[in-house]
């Protein structure tokens, strides 16, 4: 399993999920689909911090992000 590829995921999924919970909570309904992509998003993230010996330091995250576009794109 790829960590750093579940870490990216999940931090870009958890950051998208942001206005769906900011739409929901401003048209007084309930968060659902925003609720299911944040949990996806924490499962990711710990999955990755998990998986990796030693975990992440916050100085790490640029430079997986990076590691993992720059894999994809090429």
């Amino acid at each position: 399993m790829d960590a750093d590829l579940f870490l990216t995921v999940g931090l870009v999924l958890g950051v998208l999920t942001i206005p769906s919970l900011l739409s929901a909570w401003t048209e007084s309904r309930a968060p659902r689909l925003g609720a299911i992509f944040l949990m996806a998003a924490a499962g990711l993230i710990v999955l990755a911090i998990s998986q990796k010996p030693g975990g992440y330091k916050f100085s790490d995250v640029p430079h997986v992000m990076l590691g993992i576009v720059a894999r994809y794109v090429n």
